[in-house]
């Protein structure tokens, strides 16, 4: 039996998306630095000299340019795989995305499908400064015609790649820069992962915390703090922010009637701003308690360090908002 491997997130998204080019010659890389360089995070070294420049194609600085081939590559019947360098940056691309991309099939009447997969980093920590640090995949989620996955383990890293290959619809991922260098023992056996549907990550009776992305593993941390204190959280890793799997989250809601959400994009008009929205709707009189928040602060992202950490959701701050909720005893 094939013992469970230790990975790095970023050698995952590797492995991810050479078995993607191995398993169909449809598929092929486009992106800044993807070639020579070997990826702006280092996800793409050493696949130019593997698949050769015709499968691993080195753009310029023009992601409405090369977004838009690979809008066209998909809808003459080809698998390209996108890389942006941040999500900042997609905002150049944001009409080949939302105008052409999520449009198309529904323009047509199901004539033309874009099987479109685009990937982009996401994100502060890394003290990259404010035009390279937001995380917009709420912005994104708010398009009809695309499907937005957040992985936040190395097993989706690894797996969600296929699953949004193998989808008619155009797909972005969003991958978290803090994330690229975090390892977890990956299981031989799992083999695919489910892109429509969150996934309980912690069991708990007192408190809902809802979470993606590089939130995730600050959740499972305060729920450790948490459980010191007598506090048992559960926790949901949405994974995928369009659709929006509600039913999950009203499900956990319904077991412990309190709930944090936690969205390192800015609190106004956040995927956190929808899920409120959406419980207060249909599980209103499941909540004995507010909906809490914890977002970034509404400011650009900070380059000085100190500065960014106080910017970004941060364990202590979803310790104190699970705390606010729940009555001692």
């Amino acid at each position: 039996m094939t013992q469970p491997t230790r990975i790095s997130y970023r050698e995952a998204c590797k492995q991810a998306i050479r078995d993607a080019l191995l398993a169909d010659p449809r598929s092929f890389v486009m992106g800044e630095d993807v070639g020579k360089y070997g990826g702006c995070y280092a996800v793409t070294k050493g696949l130019l000299d593997e698949f050769g420049p015709e499968r691993i194609l080195d753009t310029p600085l023009a992601e409405n340019g090369f977004t838009g081939i690979g809008v066209g590559a998909a809808v003459a019947g080809l698998r390209p795989i996108v890389e942006i360098m941040t999500c900042n940056f997609s905002l150049l691309a944001l009409d080949q995305i939302m105008n052409n991309a999520a449009t198309l099939a529904h323009m047509s009447g199901g004539q033309f499908a874009v099987p479109l997969v685009i990937r982009m980093a996401t994100g502060g920590g890394r003290q990259l400064a404010a035009q390279h640090s937001h995380s917009l995949e709420g912005w994104f989620a708010h398009i009809p015609g695309l499907k937005v996955l957040v992985p936040a383990t190395v097993e989706d890293a690894r797996h969600m790649l296929a699953a949004a290959l193998a989808d008619a619809n155009p797909v972005l991922i969003f991958e978290h820069v803090v994330l690229y260098n975090t390892e977890a023992e990956l299981d031989p056996a799992v083999t695919s992962v489910d892109i429509t549907q969150a996934k309980l990550r912690r069991s708990g009776r007192d408190v809902s915390l809802i979470t993606y992305g590089n939130s995730l593993p600050k959740c499972l941390a305060a729920a450790q703090v948490l459980a010191q204190e007598g506090i048992e959280a559960e926790v949901i890793d949405l994974r995928v922010l369009r659709p929006l799997d509600m039913a999950t989250v009203i499900a956990s809601v319904t077991r412990t009637h309190r709930v944090v959400i936690v969205d390192e994009g800015w609190k106004s008009g956040s995927v956190s701003a929808e899920i409120a929205a959406r419980l207060a709707e249909d599980a209103l009189y499941e909540l004995d308690a507010p909906v809490r928040r914890v977002c970034s602060r509404e400011v650009p992202v900070p380059y000085a360090a100190h500065l960014e950490d106080a910017t970004l959701p941060s364990v202590d701050g979803i310790v104190a908002a699970a705390r606010s909720l729940v009555k001692p005893g």
